[in-house]
């Protein structure tokens, strides 16, 4: 009763319910620091090890994962065995504020141990559900009592007593129990749609191999350059369709550097205005989608030592991190270090944009050598691409944005279904949303 009292106070916090308790994590399960590391010695028992990183990138740890072989002597394998139903920390971090990040164990083996930098914690089962308790842990309540609590100058942890000592909020085990499958619900279906994104932008990447090699024909096909060789020629690119042509960029396109010719390039004279001025970093940001914002704006001072390109520019880094693409998706203005490419007409503006992009590779062998790689317009403008007819072209980036768009969609489920979870978290874990109950009283789950 005493370490429940003594419990520290986490202020600026939703109250807590009547009927729920405040218990510290010592209370209702026990906890392990890990001393198993890495090594493999050959006096000792071989293991797998549940690492920090297996923790740190899952809310739950399947056997699906790739563990990593070490060793471990007996006493190690007893007292840090998984068992299903544990709850793992990471105990380290190199900042306060990432630190105590939880998983729920789904799968053990008897060769599968906690390693190094983790905490282990093994609930008692009739006073605390292992999904609630690692979504409490997980509550940005107890988020910030970790990252307050964590030690160190360069590298921060947790002290035993601090992890033991931490502030959980509990309902009865019946809600504890429907929370957390309500919350695991969440979870299955942000990883199914993960895994739908993941399987498109594969489809997608061969998409485009195909789509810049083969081409497709007049009935939207695919070219067969196997099945049919005479379809296809050679060229200074390589194997193309024989209807392609290859062109330098500038038959193809009006290619213009970007201006800020005001030193120093940073002077807040001339920015925090609504113009978006877009560098570098955003166009590798942008990974060759179209872009909308820009990290900073210039004002009417801004504006008049720069230049700006219109909707639909292709924009192409050409220092630093060179050859990286994206397309405006409004009038933006940027510096001399990126290049507005804008698509003659009939030219299909996406298939320029893709042509490049396949390019990069290219750029950079043709940047001198030198502390900061760079090219100009130089190396730019004479670049060759091999070019369709423009029906093939829009065609071809047609098909793609069709891809593009349904990896649009699945990303806007994926942040809307993350931002419900993010809510629902808030609220069913601090007893501000009760899960609904059956009509016997029981509480659904």
């Amino acid at each position: 009763m005493s370490t429940e009292r003594s419990l520290p106070t986490l202020t600026g916090e939703s109250q807590r319910p009547d009927d729920w308790r405040e218990a510290s994590l010592a209370s209702v399960a026990d906890v392990r620091f890990s001393s198993v590391d890495k090594l493999t010695h050959s006096s000792e028992e071989p293991v797998r090890l549940c690492n920090y990183i297996d923790v740190y990138n899952n809310d739950y740890i399947t056997d699906d994962l790739e563990f990593m072989r070490a060793s471990a002597i007996q006493p190690e394998i007893i007292r840090f065995g998984l068992q299903v139903g544990d709850v793992i920390i990471t105990k380290d971090s190199e900042t306060p504020d990432d630190i105590g990040i939880p998983a729920v164990v789904d799968y053990a083996a008897p060769d599968l141990i906690c390693g190094y930098h983790l905490a282990l914690i093994r609930p008692k089962r009739d006073e605390v559900d292992p999904t609630f308790l690692a979504k409490q842990l997980r509550h940005h309540r107890v988020a910030r009592y970790f990252g307050r609590q964590a030690n160190g100058l360069t590298r921060y942890g947790l002290p035993i007593g601090a992890v033991t000592n931490a502030p959980l909020w509990l309902p009865e085990p019946d809600e504890q129990k429907a929370v957390g499958a309500v919350l695991r619900l969440l979870d299955e279906a942000i990883a199914k749609t993960e895994a739908v994104i993941a399987k498109l932008k594969q489809v997608r990447a061969g998409l485009l191999h195909d789509l810049l090699t083969r081409g497709l024909d007049e009935h939207g096909q695919l070219r067969d350059p196997i099945a049919h060789p005479e379809q296809f020629k050679d060229s200074p690119l390589g194997r193309i369709p024989r209807e392609w042509e290859v062109l330098p960029l500038e038959q193809v396109a009006e290619v213009d550097r970007g201006k800020f010719t005001h030193r120093p390039r940073n002077d807040p004279a001339f920015y925090g205005g609504r113009f978006p001025f877009i560098q570098t970093g955003d166009v590798a940001l942008a990974a060759g989608e179209i872009i909308t914002e820009a990290s900073q704006g210039l004002n009417d001072r801004g504006t008049s030592v720069s230049k700006e390109f219109p909707l639909g520019t292709i924009a192409v880094t050409i220092a630093a991190n060179i050859g990286d693409t994206t397309i405006l998706g409004r009038p933006m203005y940027f510096p001399d270090s990126v290049v507005g490419v804008v698509a003659h007409k009939p030219h299909s503006t996406r298939w320029i944009e893709l042509e490049l992009r396949r390019a990069k590779q290219r750029l950079n062998a043709l940047a001198p050598q030198s502390a900061q790689k760079n090219i100009n317009l130089e190396f730019l403008r004479p670049l060759l691409i091999p070019v369709p007819h423009s029906r093939e072209q829009e065609r071809c980036s047609a098909l793609y944005e069709t891809m593009n768009n349904q990896i649009r969609a699945e990303s806007k489920t994926f942040e809307k279904l993350n931002l419900f979870k993010s809510g629902l978290m808030t609220d069913l874990l601090t007893g501000r949303v009760r899960v609904p109950e059956l009509e016997d009283g029981r509480r659904c789950g």
